[in-house]
């Protein structure tokens, strides 16, 4: 196959390029290299002005599709219903790697509307109404709604069939009443909104009777937020209460949030795979720098390790060009679960060796033993102990082999 960039992709690059040359300078120029997995933490305020810059420049939502086929109920052409109004520029798929090519070369900070742009976004695009792409889609293109997803529960995490919050329609204000409890949830503490996979059926199991609901995060009383404190001292992660708290909407239907969020997962494993790989590269780049420095390299078995490394990354990346593009909503291909299990176990791999190729500095790391000081982790323990997650949240290992054996393969399915 031919993975190749053409004249258009050349030029784009250059436009993305001189913009983002042009733009990070000042307080985004000092937050460059900040946020992003394990460090989400770090001068969220200043990334939440980075994305309302973005937006400006028209950098958010180049992969929304232009409504082909892919804008549900609004199949009329209707731009503003498919959400193609919204977007500054149109940018083909090679164009969308292009982009975040640049974005990881410049360091430019970790997004903090990665969720809205990328995972709700093309959700509405693709079981949305018109009404509520017209009323979502512009604050997101703006950089000025940050979202996050509330999927996983304390029984519910892997398996998300599970899911035992419940919404009941309210009578009152119209929409549903939502009440229970979600985990894991990225950015809660920062997100203006919250989409929420929700029991709309008293009594329904597994997958029926579910629905995929839109909360907003602002209401006093009725969601609480509670950071879970990770084991590398950072905070991405939330516990989120809900108490009657208001949905507004239901995307795709009462009763087809399974559908819709299978479909968004599909999404979540598409285009951002790629994007992600770029910031794996940098990591590497990293880590072998250091080997080198340290004379790590001299050691056979690490220098085989590393190169191992460098080979599986682009054979991830090759992969995922292949699979580009190919994966249709709501379906399994299992594209999307042999994606998953490569790179959790590969970026798990790079963080153990981060740390492996400093020797015992690598448990000490750098610290002020001054009495009542705070011992800071630096870049690669932070990386070690992340990446212990890699192979668990959005999915584990395990859940994504049983969907590769019982959907792609056919194999008699695991006994409950």
């Amino acid at each position: 196959m031919d993975f190749t960039f053409g004249p258009d992709d050349a030029t784009f690059r250059e436009e993305a390029r001189t913009w983002l040359e042009g733009h990070l300078v000042g307080e985004y120029a000092a937050a460059t290299g900040t946020g992003g997995p394990g460090s989400e933490h770090e001068g969220v305020a200043v990334r939440r002005a980075w994305e309302r810059e973005l937006g400006r420049g028209g950098w958010i939502g180049l992969g929304w599709a232009d409504g082909d086929g892919a804008d549900g109920d609004g199949a009329d052409g209707d731009e503003a219903d498919t959400g193609r109004a919204h977007r500054g520029r149109r940018a083909t798929l090679t164009q969308q790697v292009v982009w975040a090519e640049e974005y990881a070369r410049l360091r430019a900070p970790a997004r903090v509307g990665h969720i809205g742009e990328n995972l709700l976004a093309p959700t509405l695009i693709a079981y949305g109404s018109q009404e509520q792409r017209r009323r979502f889609l512009p604050p997101i293109a703006r950089g000025e709604a940050l979202w996050c997803q509330g999927y996983s529960e304390p029984g519910a995490g892997s398996d998300l069939a599970g899911v035992r919050t419940a919404a009941v329609r309210d009578p009152e204000r119209g929409g549903y009443r939502v009440t229970g409890q979600k985990i894991w949830t990225s950015l809660a503490q920062d997100a203006d909104w919250c989409f929420v996979l929700a029991r709309t059926e008293p009594g329904s199991r597994r997958h029926h009777g579910l629905s995929f609901l839109l909360v907003a995060m602002d209401q006093p009383g009725r969601i609480e937020v509670r950071p879970i404190r990770q084991m590398s001292g950072t905070s991405e992660f939330n516990e989120v209460f809900l108490d009657g708290a208001h949905a507004e909407e239901v995307v795709g239907g009462e009763g087809n949030g399974w559908a819709v969020a299978m479909g968004l997962l599909a999404l979540e494993r598409g285009v951002s795979t790629l994007v992600q790989q770029i910031g794996f590269a940098a990591e590497l780049d990293r880590v072998v720098r250091a080997a080198v420095d340290s004379g790590a390299t001299d050691d056979p078995v690490l220098r085989e390790r590393l190169v191992r490394q460098w080979a599986e990354l682009r054979t991830m990346r090759w992969n995922a060009l292949r699979t580009l593009g190919t994966t249709t909503p709501g379906t399994d291909s299992g594209a999307p679960s042999v994606a998953k299990l490569l790179w959790g176990g590969w970026h798990k791999r790079l963080g153990e060796l981060a740390v492996e190729i400093r020797g015992a500095a690598g448990a000490i790391g750098p610290h002020d033993w001054s009495p009542g000081s705070p011992y800071e982790l630096d870049e690669a323990q932070r990386l070690f102990l992340f990446t212990r997650s890699d192979t668990i949240y959005g999915g584990s290992d395990e859940i994504q082999r049983n969907i590769i054996a019982e959907r792609v393969l056919g194999l008699p399915r695991e006994p409950r």
